[in-house]
C-alpha cells in the first residue's frame, strides 16, 4: 500500500505520526509539571505561611541550605555510582570474551542508561541524607562563633568541639559509609569466576576503593582523641570516673589513635602495591595488623584501667577530676551560684511573721492538678470548651504583688454533639476558645474550691482582658478559616450565642491563588467550592503552639508547659521556653543521651489571637545564641517588651537540670567529690498518696537583705539515703535579678526535718491520722497535696494542703484542710490563718499570752444574758453521740464520719461568742479562720446527706 511506501498517502502518514508526538510531549510534560507541582506544593504553602508570619527569610536560609547540600549529595553519591558501575563493566569487557556476557553489557547506549537510573536512584537517597542530616551541622560550622574558652589539653575553643568536630565527623562517616557500600557492591560483582584473582582492572578497583577506606579511616582516628574529651568510656567494656580525659585516654588511648591513623596509612599504600604486583595473600597482612593493633589497644586500656588505675584511682585521676569538675559547671552555668549558709534557727514570732507577711500572703493552698479538676468542672459552662493546664504567675494587682493560678478556656470540637459536627460548624464558626480563669493561690472558699479573681464569660474580676479570643492554643487544633460569611460563635449568653469576627490580618489570605493551593494542600474540596469563603477571609494554619514554634524554628528544643500572660493591654499571649543545647562540650557529664550542655536563651511569645510569634533573646552573650543570630538574623527580636519580661519564669525544666548536676558538682574539694561523700538528691513527698520525687516548685520569698517579696523557684536538698533537709536552691523571676541562683545550706551539726520525715510526722500524728482515716473510710477519698518548705528569714515552715473528694465521677476535689510543720510541732486547721495561729501560741508565747487576752475578753460572758435552749442542745448532742457510737458498732463508717461532721459543726458553732453591736476592727485571723471552717464542715455534711 502506498500509505507504507511512500508517495503522497506515506507523507500524510509521516505527518500523523509527527502530530501524535507532539501530543505525547504535550502529554508527558503536562505530566511532569503535574508532578512537580505536587512535590512542590509543600514548600508553597510553607513560605506563604511563613512569609504571613514575617519568618520568610528562615524559610528561604533553611530551604537553601538543604538544596545546595542535596545537589552536593546528589552529585557526590550518583556519580561515585556511575563510576564504580562504569569501572566494574569496563573490567567485565576486559576479562571475558564478548560471547560469554549477557547481550545488555554489549550494548553501550542501554547500560549507559541503565548505569545513569541506578546513580540517579542511589544520588537522590544520598541528597536525602546529606540534607537531612548535614543542613544545621554545616550552618553551625559556617556560621559559629567563639567561646572565648579553650580546653586544658588540646588548647582549642570550645567551638572546635562543639561545631567543627561534629561537621567534620559527618563527612567522615558519610564518607566512609559510601566507600564501604560501593567494596560490598564490587566484592560482589568481582567475586563471579573469581575475578578479584585473575583480572587486573577488578584488582585495581577493590585497591582503590580500599584505599580511600583506608584513609577515611586514618582521618577518624586523627579525630578520635579529641572525643576522649566528652565521654567516660575508656574501652570497651570499661568507663572512668572522670567525664573527659582520664588517665588511660591520656597514657592509651589518644596516643593509639595516632598509631592507628598511621598504620591505616600505611595500610593503604601496602594494599595498593600489593595489589599493582599482584601480591593479593600480601594484601591481608596490612588488614590483620590493622585488626590486631586494634585488639592490642582496647586489651592495653583494659590492662591499664584494672592494674593501674584502679587500685591508685584518685591519685590517677586527680588533675582530670579537677577539669570535670569546673568544665561541668560552666557547661550548666553553675560556676556563678552564690552559696550562703542558713542557721535552721526555730525562730518563728509574730514579729517575724508580720515582717514576711507578703511571704505568708501568698503560701499555696492549692495544686494545679486538682485545680484543673476544679476549672473544668466549674468554669467550662459547655462541652466544648477545656482546660487544657493550670499554671502559677505572679502579678501586680491592685498595688500587690500577688501569685497566682490561671488557665485557659479553650475550644474542643471533638466534644461537639454528632449533629453538630458539620464543615460550617468545624471549620467556620466554631473557631475559638474564650477567656481564662484565675484564682489565688492562698484562698479558698468556705467549701474548699479556690477564689476566682477572673471568672464566668465574659472574664469578670481583678483585671480587664480586652481580647479574650484564643484562636491559638494547646488544643490539637484544626485549621480553621475567619471573616467568611458566616459568624464566629463567640461565647454562650443564656439562651443565646454571643457571635464575633476576627479582627486581625495575620492569617493567609484566601483570594487569588491563595484559595486553590490551600484547598489542595488541606484536601479541602469544600473550602475550594464553599460560596461561604469570600475574598476577605483567612486561614488559620498551624494553631497548635508547640506545632507553630516547632514548624518556625525546628532547630530548638521546647519546654512542654507553656503559660498564658495577660499584658498591660488585655490580650493574652503563651510564653514558652526555647533550649539552646550541645552534645560535646568537652569534660562536661551529659545530664540526657550525650547532651551536655544546655541554656534557655530565647523566650517565645504566641498571640493567643492573632497567632504572632515573637522569638526574644534572653541570655544575648550565649555563643550558641549568637551563632543561631548568625544564621537567622531575621528571627529574633532584640527588645522585649516591659510587660512581657516581667512574666518571664526560669524554667522548672532547666532548673531541674542544673539542680540534679549541682547535687554532685557543688563539692570543690577533689576528695570529697570522687567519694562523692557529700552528695545531695531531690527529696521524696506524699503527693496524691504516693511517694514520689520532689519537683521544683515557684513560691514569694523575701530574701535576706531584700526589701521586697521575690518570684522564686526552689527546690530543698536531702543527703544520699537521708531524709533530713541539707540544703536548698533557689533561683531569681524577677527584673534584673532574673537568672540569679544561689544555694542555702543547713548546719551539718544537727537535724533539719526533711520533707519526707514532715511526712512521716503527719502520718504518724494521732489526731491528724485519725482524722484522715475517718474521712477516708466514709466514702471520700483522701487527696495529699504539695509539700511546700518555706524559708523565712533564718527558719522553715512546711506547708501541706488535704484535699477531700468523694468516690463519684463528678465529684469535686475541696480543700479540707491545711497542715503546718515547724520543728517539732505538727497542727492541721480548716485553713493556713487558723493553722499559722495555732502554731505561733504554741512556739511563741507572747504570741499566746496576746491571744489569751483577746479571747478572755472576747469570751467574757454576759450576765444579764441567759443560756436559752441550753436542755433541748444537749440533748441533741446526746442523741447524735448515741447515733454516732451506733455507726461505729455497726460498721457503717460513712454515716459515722457524717455524723461526726456535724457534731463538729454544732460544738463550733456554740463556741463563737456573739458579735457586739458596735464591734471593732479586728485582724483576728483565727476566728474568721473559725467561721471559715465551721460552714466549711456544715456544707460537706449537708453534701453528704
Amino acid at each position: 500500500m502506498e500509505i507504507f511506501d511512500g508517495g503522497s498517502g506515506g507523507g500524510r502518514k509521516i505527518k500523523f505520526n509527527k502530530k501524535f508526538n507532539w501530543i505525547g510531549y504535550l502529554v508527558l510534560a503536562l505530566i511532569l509539571v503535574i508532578i512537580a507541582g505536587v512535590l512542590s506544593l509543600g514548600l508553597i504553602t510553607d513560605y506563604i505561611w511563613m512569609d504571613s508570619l514575617d519568618y520568610a527569610g528562615v524559610f528561604t536560609t533553611i530551604l537553601s541550605s538543604k538544596i545546595l547540600l542535596a545537589v552536593a549529595g546528589f552529585i557526590l553519591f550518583a556519580a561515585g555510582t556511575f563510576f564504580t558501575l562504569y569501572w566494574i563493566r569496563r573490567s567485565y569487557m576486559k576479562h571475558f570474551d564478548p560471547n560469554q556476557l549477557p547481550p545488555i553489557l554489549l550494548r553501550r547506549k542501554a547500560i549507559i542508561f541503565i548505569m545513569i537510573g541506578i546513580s540517579a536512584i542511589i544520588g537522590l537517597f544520598g541528597s536525602s541524607v546529606i540534607q537531612g542530616i548535614g543542613w544545621e551541622r554545616t550552618l553551625k560550622f559556617l556560621n559559629h562563633v567563639s567561646f572565648g574558652q579553650t580546653d586544658p589539653y588540646f588548647d582549642m575553643d570550645i567551638s572546635f568541639y562543639v561545631y567543627v568536630l561534629p561537621f567534620l565527623k559527618f563527612i567522615v562517616f558519610v564518607l566512609i559509609g559510601l566507600s564501604v557500600f560501593f567494596l560490598l557492591l564490587e566484592i560482589g560483582a568481582y567475586s563471579v569466576f573469581q575475578m578479584y584473582r585473575l583480572s587486573r582492572s577488578a584488582q585495581m578497583h577493590l585497591g582503590t576503593t580500599l584505599g580511600v577506606i583506608g584513609l577515611l579511616l586514618a582521618a577518624n582516628h586523627v579525630l578520635q582523641p579529641f572525643d576522649t574529651l566528652s565521654t567516660n568510656q575508656v574501652n570497651l567494656f570499661q568507663q572512668s570516673v572522670v567525664t573527659g580525659l582520664s588517665y588511660t585516654d591520656d597514657l592509651i588511648n589518644v596516643p593509639k589513635a595516632y598509631i592507628l591513623a598511621a598504620v591505616a596509612i600505611i595500610m593503604t599504600i601496602w594494599m595498593i602495591v600489593a595489589l599493582v604486583r599482584g601480591r593479593l595473600r600480601s594484601v591481608v597482612v596490612p588488614i590483620a595488623v590493622y585488626v590486631g593493633l586494634a585488639i592490642i589497644g582496647q586489651g592495653a586500656s583494659v590492662v591499664v584501667q584494672n592494674f593501674i588505675v584502679s587500685p591508685n584511682e584518685f591519685s590517677k585521676e586527680k588533675p582530670y577530676l579537677e577539669d570535670d569538675l569546673s568544665y561541668t559547671k560552666a557547661a550548666y552555668d553553675l560556676d556563678s551560684i552564690e552559696e550562703r549558709q542558713h542557721p535552721g534557727n526555730k525562730s518563728l514570732t509574730q514579729e517575724m511573721v508580720e515582717r514576711n507577711s507578703g511571704t505568708i500572703d501568698n503560701v499555696r493552698m492549692n495544686d494545679s492538678r486538682p485545680l484543673l479538676d476544679v476549672y473544668n468542672q466549674l468554669q467550662t459552662f459547655r462541652t466544648y470548651y477545656e482546660f487544657n493546664d493550670v499554671d502559677i504567675d505572679r502579678y501586680k494587682i491592685d498595688g500587690n504583688y500577688e501569685q497566682v493560678f490561671l488557665g485557659a478556656r479553650e475550644l474542643n470540637t471533638t466534644d461537639l454533639p454528632s449533629q453538630a459536627k458539620t464543615w460550617v460548624n468545624q471549620n467556620l464558626r466554631y473557631t475559638h476558645g474564650y477567656g481564662l480563669a484565675m484564682s489565688h493561690v492562698n484562698q479558698v472558699t468556705p467549701q474548699g474550691q479556690p477564689e476566682y479573681m477572673l471568672k464566668n464569660l465574659p472574664p469578670e474580676g481583678s483585671m480587664d482582658v480586652e481580647r479574650p479570643q484564643i484562636y491559638f492554643g494547646e488544643e490539637p487544633y484544626k485549621n480553621v478559616i475567619v471573616n467568611s460569611k458566616v459568624e464566629e460563635f463567640d461565647y454562650p449568653s443564656g439562651d443565646e450565642n454571643v457571635d464575633t469576627r476576627f479582627k486581625a490580618n495575620t492569617g493567609i489570605s484566601l483570594s487569588g491563588i491563595n484559595r486553590l493551593l490551600f484547598a489542595l494542600n488541606e484536601g479541602s474540596f469544600r473550602m475550594l467550592i464553599s460560596d461561604q469563603v469570600t475574598s476577605d477571609s483567612q486561614l488559620l494554619d498551624t494553631r497548635n503552639i508547640m506545632d507553630r514554634v516547632n514548624r518556625i524554628a525546628p532547630f530548638f528544643t521546647y519546654d512542654q508547659d507553656p503559660y498564658l500572660v495577660v499584658r498591660d493591654d488585655g490580650s493574652t499571649v503563651w510564653m514558652l521556653d526555647a533550649y539552646l543545647t550541645a552534645e560535646s562540650y568537652p569534660y562536661s557529664e551529659a545530664f540526657q543521651g550525650e547532651t551536655n550542655y544546655i541554656r534557655n536563651s530565647v523566650k517565645v511569645s504566641i498571640d493567643a489571637y492573632t497567632g504572632e510569634v515573637n522569638f526574644y533573646i534572653a541570655e544575648p552573650d550565649d555563643p550558641l545564641m549568637q551563632t543561631f543570630r548568625n544564621i537567622f538574623p531575621d528571627l529574633f527580636t532584640e527588645d522585649i517588651p516591659e510587660d512581657i519580661k516581667a512574666h518571664f519564669r526560669y524554667p522548672e525544666k532547666l532548673f531541674t537540670v542544673q539542680a540534679s548536676m549541682y547535687g554532685t558538682y557543688h563539692m570543690s574539694d577533689l576528695e570529697v567529690f570522687y567519694n562523692r561523700e557529700d552528695f545531695w538528691q531531690f527529696p521524696t513527698e506524699k503527693y496524691f498518696n504516693e511517694d514520689t520525687t520532689m519537683e521544683p516548685y515557684y513560691t514569694t520569698l523575701k530574701l535576706p537583705n531584700q526589701d521586697e517579696e521575690e518570684f522564686i523557684l526552689m527546690i530543698p536538698y536531702t543527703p544520699k539515703n537521708r531524709q533530713n533537709m541539707i540544703a536548698w536552691m533557689g533561683v531569681r523571676n524577677d527584673g534584673d535579678n532574673y537568672g540569679d541562683i544561689f544555694v542555702y545550706r543547713f548546719p551539718k551539726q544537727r537535724n533539719i526535718y526533711g520533707p519526707q520525715q514532715i511526712e512521716n510526722r503527719i502520718n504518724q500524728d494521732s489526731e491528724i491520722s485519725q482524722e484522715l482515716n475517718l474521712w477516708s473510710q466514709g466514702g471520700s477519698e483522701v487527696i495529699r497535696g504539695n509539700l511546700l518548705a518555706i524559708p523565712i528569714e533564718d527558719t522553715v515552715l512546711y506547708v501541706e494542703p488535704i484535699y477531700i473528694e468523694s468516690n463519684n465521677e463528678t465529684s469535686l476535689p475541696e480543700v479540707k484542710r491545711v497542715v503546718l510543720a515547724y520543728g517539732d510541732q505538727i497542727v492541721m486547721e480548716a485553713n493556713f490563718d487558723k493553722a499559722l495561729e495555732e502554731m505561733l501560741k504554741t512556739v511563741d508565747p507572747k504570741a499566746e499570752d496576746e491571744g489569751e487576752q483577746g479571747d478572755q475578753e472576747d469570751d467574757k460572758p454576759d450576765s444579764s444574758q441567759p443560756i436559752i435552749g441550753a436542755e433541748e442542745q444537749l440533748q441533741e448532742f446526746s442523741d447524735l453521740f448515741k447515733d454516732y457510737k451506733q455507726a461505729l458498732s455497726s460498721g457503717d463508717w460513712q454515716k459515722a464520719a457524717e455524723i461526726m461532721d456535724e457534731l463538729e459543726g454544732m460544738l463550733d458553732n456554740e463556741t463563737k461568742v456573739p458579735a457586739p453591736d458596735n464591734p471593732e476592727p479586728s485582724n483576728d485571723k483565727g476566728k474568721n479562720s473559725n467561721a471559715t471552717e465551721s460552714s466549711s464542715d456544715q456544707k460537706t455534711a449537708k453534701d453528704k446527706e
